[in-house]
């Protein structure tokens, strides 16, 4: 095509890929903390306008409910706006915290990806 360049190694994503890229990335997630925390951590199915985080089942040392949003962006890390989201999450689950879980570029191995949270979440979720 005339006047068409290719985007280089990072060609943006369609709506759909970004979707089943996020998918992926939760259950990936969600398997790797199930495997190593509780067997009854799983992927969250969708459940409406309030949402509650993706992943189900994650609970602080002293057992309260942590709200997990699950981030494999496309783009520009966007801090603010996924810690709000993590926030509102967690306020609509009753959770004690709210955390982000962000795909790091460079690794898909679960264990070395970004978590990202207040440090009053930090203290919530070491000490209650």
């Amino acid at each position: 095509m005339p006047g068409w360049k290719r985007a280089g190694p990072l060609v943006p994503r369609s709506n759909a890929s970004a979707k089943q890229a996020g998918s992926r990335f939760e259950r990936t997630t969600a398997d790797y903390l199930k495997d190593h925390l509780s067997e009854f951590i799983d992927r969250k199915v969708r459940t409406g306008a309030k949402d509650t985080g993706d992943i189900a089942n994650v609970r602080t040392a002293k057992g309260r409910r942590v709200a997990v949003e699950c981030k494999d962006y496309g783009g520009k890390l966007n801090l603010p706006e996924w810690v709000r989201e993590a926030e509102a999450e967690r306020l609509n689950d009753g959770s004690a915290v709210g955390l982000v879980i962000a795909k790091r570029r460079g690794t898909a191995k679960p264990g070395e990806q970004w978590v990202i949270l207040t440090v009053d979440g930090l203290i919530e979720l070491l000490h209650g």
